[in-house]
């Protein structure tokens, strides 16, 4: 209503009515304000009927607008407005009732209203608004969807808009109004549009104001369709975090309770359907759990939540493999299927999805039944489906999978080659560029396989091959469906075509692929979760390229397909001098993205159940923010590779450039482990090519033996305590023996190279008699450093002790007071720059600013390694712990020597063998040169001398002239040292003797 301001409260409201109809009583028909006195009494009655939804009230309301309309002679200048309100009534009654006549009268008043209103009239924008709504209803209820009426409904509201000044209370609903229309054109530039105009009404709207909390679902709700349409997990981070602050605004028994967590619960589970996050799909759940909960017997929406939850429970039963979870997801979808009347367009969905649930279960228990009534659901919502319907292509890929199943149980070859001809249908009939075709061309591609495998037909191999190819080579939809393309496109090659060169495309494909799937938008929990499922597929690429003779491929893969969270890691702090040369803003916010990336990174996955409401909201900012800074990273890589000079700026080196860049003594090798062969590729500076070495006497099962072997030997005698020694160092040295970095691959990470040898009663030979070896994540990882090696400045040249023997939870180690007492006195003697401190005299805060002021620390303590969020490994303190995250926060520029003389410092995680998931690796991305670390644990009696010795060595090596503190230059040197020294006192080849200095 336009003309009269009226009171929202209900007792104001009723004076007015009642005086109003008095007065109307007490006038006589033909009296000159008769019309204006009926035509306030609706405008109260209606205000009232907005409030309470009084049937009574709307009728009166409308019967008292029509009289007054009709005593209204044509050319009275409250004609317009009399128009206007009649039609807001009328189509106020629609909304209750649904009555298409009202509607259609309405939209009639509307523009009868508008025709008379003059340009520059003050209520012309509030009468373009009012057209604008109604029509977008008719478009919306109408069977039709006539887009004549959405268009001139977007007409009439950017004009409403234009003519809106700045300030005006009505500009967010009619923003609002705007983007609920241009949702529905089906046009992406529309739904942007839309977007932005819900935004600008979520800015307008005050803190507190009643209609806060549906603007954001409604911008949420855009945001979601818009990531529907472009995968942009920009758009769904924000739709979920704007569902999040509505449902943080919506009161215990608001009656938009359900339907917030409904949405709230689509958005959930569409994140999971694309990052795995389990968190999301037990979000999922409990919201549409909750939403049903509040959903009551008979209401109409009851059926769309139980369909809901169905769909949300599949989803974690296929994640899972919880059966409990699809015999639940089954019963709700059966159960939405039977609320759901014949003919509601929901119903063919609804059968979809049952169908797809029962014949998971029989996948999951063999029982016929099941597959049989999937079927025929797939089936019955084919039928009620027209052919040009948009859902059509994604019902029969489903009902292709369920034939799929039945010949793989049956073997009826008939129902393969129906699958076969409903999955080519199902591609036919997917639009171009969508992220479906994807899944269509990997689905396909299988079947053919399985047809090829049963009829021979070597036709459906090409067929088969030709698909998984195009799969794999599609430049739109998710990568680990890409990947998976390419893995079996590269496999049937091998296997049938072995000679065919497309096999290294393939294996070029799937390494490209797989550094698409850990991308710096995701937690690092999430990137590491998700490695799983592509680990050795660079192992497997390699094996291949040598088999090609293609040394250079194999060493290229090995390098871009391995510790790839690692290689994230490090390139958050890659060294930025050449660039703030060049452009010293671009360095800037290079360097500022880099921060907020490391900390939204490091962030562990919480269980969202135990959280308040705005703990959930915060996380959901956060996660937002963290998609928006990758986006942004991912720009700036952009703007940077295209600047003269940076043109390859943090993108895998190709295998030429790391030669240039080796230590000048010694050599790099990389083992390779597959199930076909395993070779070993040697760098060494000053030759041009790398040299390949065939190892054809060792294969993965004798390196699977050998670990196993290792493992029993460790367990029956019992090695959990602290321990040190493999060297994970960067440095050159000069002397004999000769050194070697080992960047060994697969399950030969966990063996110790550098103890291989001939262990017999009559003798003993092995590689620590003929060289000194380190170890290095990746080739380039030692390139770096020595491509970055710069001096260290003198001031922070010195040695930091501590020692920490009685850390909370953590089992007394007495030997570690004694281990820094014997360093200390080395260091105190030859009268070098050191500090020691002890049990509660350090708390993680000394140790970070002792770790800025000396380039060398020596930590003798406990500590934590986590595999699944490496960035929270932690070294255990009397008064707190220091995890690796917040290292890496600080600028250790000077870094050069850390000696980690705790425990899981260097054993990586069995799921990811090929990601340096441990604290040594972690040391090496903060900045360390060179790392001293653990593969197991050696006895606390032995600690305070390999130390000693260690240290006897570098200072009795150290150059007298270079400052007064510790060189880590001969580290590795020095442990190959101390550890020859500890063989020597152990003094029998035994098998506890082994295990003791091993390590």
């Amino acid at each position: 209503m336009e003309q009269y301001e009226t009171t929202s409260d209900l007792d104001d409201l009723a004076t007015a009515v009642s005086t109003l109809r008095r007065a109307v009583e007490l006038t006589p028909h033909n009296y000159p304000d008769m019309a204006s006195r009926l035509a306030k009494l609706g405008t109260s009655l209606w205000s009232r009927f907005e409030q309470t939804g009084d049937h009574q009230d709307i009728a009166e309301a409308i019967s008292a607008e029509q009289r007054a309309l009709e005593l209204t002679p044509e050319g009275h200048p409250d004609m317009a407005e009399r128009l206007a309100n009649l039609g807001t009534s009328i189509h106020s009654r629609f909304e209750h009732t649904g009555d298409l006549q009202d509607l259609a009268q309405a939209i009639s008043m509307k523009q009868r209203a508008l025709e008379l209103t003059p340009e520059g009239h003050p209520d012309m924008a509030s009468r373009l608004a009012g057209l604008g709504s109604a029509l977008w209803s008719r478009f919306v209820d109408e069977q039709s969807g006539d887009f004549q009426d959405i268009a001139e409904a977007i007409s009439c509201q950017r004009r409403s808009i234009e003519l809106t000044p700045d300030g005006h209370p009505d500009m967010a609903s009619r923003l609002g109004n705007l983007a609920t229309s241009l949702e529905n054109t089906g046009d992406l530039q529309d739904l942007a549009e839309a977007i932005s105009a819900e935004q600008r009404a979520v800015e307008l709207t005050p803190e507190g104001h009643p209609d806060m909390a549906s603007r954001l679902g409604n911008l949420a709700t855009s945001l979601h369709s818009r990531f529907g349409d472009t995968g942009d997990l920009q758009d769904l981070a924000e739709a979920i975090s704007a569902e999040q602050r509505a449902l943080e605004l919506t009161p215990e028994g608001h009656p938009d309770m359900a339907w917030r967590l409904a949405a709230l619960g689509s958005s959930l589970w569409a994140r999971f359907d694309r990052t795995g996050d389990v968190q999301d799909i037990a979000g999922s759940i409990s919201a549409n759990q909750r939403a049903l909960e509040l959903t009551p017997d008979g209401h109409p929406a009851r059926a769309v939540r139980l369909a809901d939850l169905g769909a949300s429970l599949w989803s974690r039963s296929k994640r899972t493999g919880d059966l409990r979870d699809l015999v639940e997801a089954i019963s709700a979808q059966q159960r939405a299927v039977e609320l759901t009347p014949e003919g509601h367009p929901g119903m063919a969905w609804r059968l979809v999805a049952l169908g797809s649930s029962l014949s998971a279960r029989f996948e999951r228990t063999g029982d016929l039944q099941d597959l049989a009534e999937g079927i025929s659901a797939q089936q019955r919502a084919l039928d009620l489906t027209p052919e040009d319907h948009p859902d059509i292509a994604r019902q029969l890929s489903n009902l292709a999978v369920s034939f799929q199943f039945r010949f793989e149980h049956a073997g009826d070859l008939q129902d393969l080659s129906e699958a076969v001809s409903t999955q080519q249908r199902s591609l036919e009939l997917t639009p171009a560029g969508h992220p479906d075709i994807l899944v269509g061309l990997h689905n396909l591609g299988r079947l053919l396989e399985s047809h090829f495998l049963h009829t021979g037909d070597i036709h459906t191999l090409n067929e088969a091959v030709s698909k998984f190819e195009a799969g794999a080579t599609t430049t739109f939809g998710q990568p680990d469906i890409g990947l998976r393309a390419a893995k079996h496109w590269a496999r049937l090659l091998e296997k049938y075509n072995p000679g065919s060169p497309d096999i290294l495309t393939a294996y070029g494909t799937a390494i490209h692929l797989t550094t698409l799937t850990t991308t710096l938008d995701q937690v690092l929990e999430n990137r590491y979760s998700r490695l799983v499922d592509t680990s050795g597929v660079a192992l497997q690429a390699a094996s291949a390229a040598f088999a090609f003779e293609r040394v250079d491929k194999a060493l290229e893969w090995l390098e871009q397909g391995r510790c790839l969270v690692w290689r994230q890691l490090t390139s958050l702090r890659t060294p930025l001098d050449d660039l703030r040369r060049h452009d010293g803003h671009l360095a800037d916010r290079f360097l500022e993205l880099s921060k907020r990336l490391d900390g939204a990174g490091s962030v562990r996955i919480a269980a969202r159940s135990e959280m308040s409401m705005s703990e959930k909201v915060s996380l959901e900012d956060h996660a937002r923010d963290h998609v928006r800074s990758a986006r942004e990273w991912d720009d700036l890589l952009v703007k940077i590779r295209a600047t003269p000079g940076f043109e390859r700026f943090l993108e895998p080196s190709p295998w030429h450039t790391l030669l240039p860049y080796l230590p000048e003594a010694g050599h790099a090798i990389i083992i390779n482990v597959d199930a076909r062969r395993c070779d070993a590729i040697v760098l060494s500076a000053g030759r041009s090519t790398p040299h390949h070495i065939p190892l054809t006497n060792f294969t993965l099962s004798k390196c699977n033996q050998y670990r196993q072997d290792l493992t029993n030997q460790l367990q029956a005698h019992d090695y959990r305590e602290r321990g040190l020694a493999v060297a994970m160092a960067t440095e050159r040295g000069d002397e004999e023996p000769p050194r070697i970095w080992w960047c060994p691959t697969g399950p030969l990470s966990f063996l110790p190279i550098h103890a291989a040898g001939i262990y017999a009663n009559e003798g003993t030979e092995c590689l620590l008699d003929y060289a000194v070896s380190s170890y290095t994540p990746t080739i380039a990882a030692l390139t770096d450093r020595v491509r970055n090696a710069r001096p260290i400045e003198k001031a922070t040249s010195g040695l930091f002790m501590t020692c920490q023997p009685n850390a909370p939870s953590a089992s007394h180690i007495p030997g570690t007071t004694k281990e820094v007492q014997f360093i200390d006195n080395l260091m105190t003697k030859e009268g070098l720059r050191s500090e020691r401190l002890e049990g509660s005299t350090i708390t993680p805060a000394i140790c970070l600013d002792s770790m800025e002021r000396f380039n060398s620390i020596h930590l003798a303590c406990h500590a934590y390694q986590d595999a699944t969020n490496p960035l929270e490994s932690r070294f255990l303190f009397h008064k707190g712990s220091l995890d690796l995250f917040t290292i890496l926060q600080r600028n250790l520029k000077d870094a050069d020597l850390a000696f980690l003389s705790a425990c899981q410092t260097g054993t990586g995680s069995e799921k990811l063998p090929d990601e340096a998931v441990h604290l040594a690796a972690g040391m090496l991305a903060a900045g360390y040169r060179r790392v001293v670390a653990t593969m197991w644990a050696i006895r606390d009696k032995h600690a305070p001398h390999v130390a000693t010795d260690f240290y006897q060595y570098l200072l009795d090596h150290r150059d007298p002239g270079d400052g007064s503190g510790v060189d880590g230059t001969h580290s590795a040197r020095a442990l190959h040292h101390a550890t020859q020294q500890l063989r020597i006192r152990l003094g029998n080849n035994s098998d506890e003797s082994l295990l003791a200095w091993i390590p």
